[in-house]
C-alpha cells in the first residue's frame, strides 16, 4: 500500500509550485545577487524628502528610517533596511517643490528641502553619506554605505537666478530637472500647453551654466521640443532621472524613440520610472476615463458634493483600477535598450512620489532584485545588468565632470532672464 501513496505524493509535489524545485530560478537569483553585490543600484529619483516634509512636519514628528516604514500610519516606500535588501548603493534624493511656488518662496522651500536631505544623512552617518562626484559614489559604496545625492526637480526652483543655481550646486545638487509639471519662464513642460516651444535664450544659457558647473541636465518632465533642443545645446551627457519609453506607453512624460537615439549619441542615460501612469496603458486609460467622469459629475451635480462623491464611488466600484506590473516596467527597460542601447539605460524609480500605488512586485526599495531577475530571465548578461544598476550613470556622471573641468575658465552666467528673453 505504501508504493501508490508515495507515487501520488511525488506527483503532487511535482505539480505544486511551493514544493517543486526551481534550479533555473535559483540560478537567476544567485546571478542577480552577485551582480548587485558588485555593482549596487544607483536610483535616479526618490521623493522621500517631500514626504518627510508633508507627513512628518520637517522631521519634528518622529520618523525612524530604521523601522519598516511600510507599516506606518503614513506608509512610505523607503527605509534603510529595505534599501539594504534592495542593494541600493546610491540614491538621488529629489528636493521637489510644487510649481505653484515662485520666486523667493520657491528658493526658500528648496533650501528647506535640501536641509531635510542633509539632516537625514547626518542622522544616519553609519549608513548614509553625502556624495558629490562619481568617485564619491564608488568610495561610499565600497565602504558599505549608501551614497546620497541631491536632485532639484524643476527649473522654477531657482527663481530665474543663475546665482541661485550655483548656490544649489554648492549645497550638493548634482542635477536639475529643467521643468516640472507646468511650464516655467524659460522651459516648456511635457504636461502643459507649449508657450516657448522649447528653450528660451535664457533656458539655453542655463543648460550651458549647468555644463560649466558639472550639474547634470535632467530632461524628465520637459516637452519633446525641449528634449531635442537641450540635446543639441548641451556639451555634456544628459539624464532622464525618472522617465520611460513613449513607444511602450504613449504618455508625454516618456521619451520618444527619436530622442532615445539622440541620448545614445549624447552619451546620456534614461532612468526608467515605476509610476503606473507612465508604465501601463490600461492604467493610464482608466485614469483618463475617471477624470472625464469626475468632470461630468461636477457639471451634473454642481453644488452637491455628497451626490458627486457617491456617484464617483459607484463608478470606481464598477471600474476597478488595473494593476501595473513589474513585467511592464521591464518592457520599458527592454525598449530603451533596444533603441538607445544597453549603455544608456538606468533606474529612476520615483519611489515615494508614486502616490501610494506601484506596479505589482515593485512595492518598495527592497524589490529591485526582482526586476533584475526578470531581465536576467529575458537574456540580459551580467555586464548588461551591471550597466543598468549603476555603471551607465557613473560613466555619464564622470563625463559631465570632465566637461566641467574643461569649461573651468569660462565666466559664470550673470545675465538676467529680462536681459536675455525680454529685451
Amino acid at each position: 500500500m505504501k508504493q501508490p501513496i508515495l507515487l501520488a505524493f511525488a506527483a503532487f509535489a511535482s505539480a505544486t509550485p511551493a514544493l517543486a524545485a526551481d534550479p533555473a530560478g535559483d540560478a537567476l537569483d544567485r546571478r542577480v545577487e552577485r551582480v548587485l553585490s558588485a555593482t549596487p543600484i544607483i536610483d535616479g529619483h526618490n521623493d522621500l524628502p517631500w514626504e518627510i516634509r508633508e507627513k512628518y512636519d520637517l522631521w519634528r514628528m518622529p520618523l525612524d528610517l530604521d523601522a519598516d516604514t511600510s507599516r506606518l500610519n503614513h506608509p512610505l516606500q523607503t527605509d534603510l533596511a529595505r534599501m539594504k535588501a534592495g542593494h541600493v548603493g546610491a540614491q538621488f534624493w529629489s528636493v521637489w517643490i510644487p510649481t505653484t511656488l515662485k520666486g523667493p518662496e520657491a528658493v526658500q522651500t528648496t533650501l528647506e528641502e535640501i536641509d531635510i536631505v542633509r539632516r537625514m544623512v547626518a542622522r544616519y552617518p553609519d549608513r548614509l553619506e553625502l556624495a558629490s562626484t562619481a568617485a564619491d559614489i564608488r568610495r561610499i559604496e565600497k565602504a558599505g554605505k549608501i551614497a546620497s545625492l541631491i536632485g532639484v526637480e524643476g527649473g522654477h526652483q531657482i527663481g530665474n537666478s543663475p546665482a541661485t543655481l550655483r548656490m544649489f550646486y554648492a549645497l550638493g545638487a548634482r542635477y536639475m530637472t529643467l521643468s516640472h509639471s507646468s511650464n516655467n519662464d524659460f522651459v516648456d513642460s511635457a504636461t502643459d500647453d507649449p508657450v516657448h516651444h522649447g528653450l528660451t535664450p535664457f533656458g539655453k544659457a542655463i543648460v550651458h551654466e549647468m555644463n560649466r558647473l558639472g550639474m547634470m541636465v535632467d530632461l524628465s518632465h520637459v516637452s519633446a521640443e525641449v528634449m531635442r533642443q537641450a540635446l543639441a545645446e548641451t556639451r555634456a551627457p544628459v539624464i532622464f532621472s525618472h522617465s520611460s519609453a513613449r513607444a511602450v506607453r504613449d504618455h508625454p512624460r516618456n521619451v520618444p524613440d527619436d530622442v532615445l537615439r539622440l541620448v545614445a549619441a549624447n552619451g546620456g542615460v534614461v532612468m526608467a520610472n515605476f509610476y503606473p501612469g507612465f508604465v501601463s496603458e490600461a492604467y493610464g486609460h482608466r485614469a483618463a476615463d475617471r477624470a472625464a467622469e469626475e468632470a461630468r459629475l461636477k457639471a451634473l451635480y454642481a453644488g452637491q458634493p455628497e451626490r458627486r462623491k457617491a456617484a464617483l464611488d459607484a463608478w470606481d466600484s464598477a471600474h476597478p483600477e488595473p494593476a501595473a506590473t513589474l513585467a511592464e516596467v521591464a518592457d520599458h527597460i527592454d525598449h530603451i535598450r533596444q533603441i538607445a542601447g544597453v549603455d544608456h539605460v538606468g533606474i529612476g524609480s520615483d519611489f515615494d512620489g508614486i502616490d501610494g500605488t506601484h506596479p505589482e512586485g515593485l512595492e518598495g526599495v527592497d524589490k529591485y532584485p526582482a526586476l533584475f531577475r526578470e531581465l536576467a530571465r529575458r537574456g540580459w548578461s551580467d555586464a548588461d545588468l551591471a550597466g543598468l544598476a549603476g555603471a551607465n550613470l557613473l560613466r555619464a556622471m564622470e563625463r559631465v565632470e570632465q566637461v566641467a573641468a574643461a569649461m573651468r575658465g569660462e565666466p559664470p552666467l550673470i545675465a538676467t532672464i529680462e536681459q536675455m528673453d525680454r529685451p
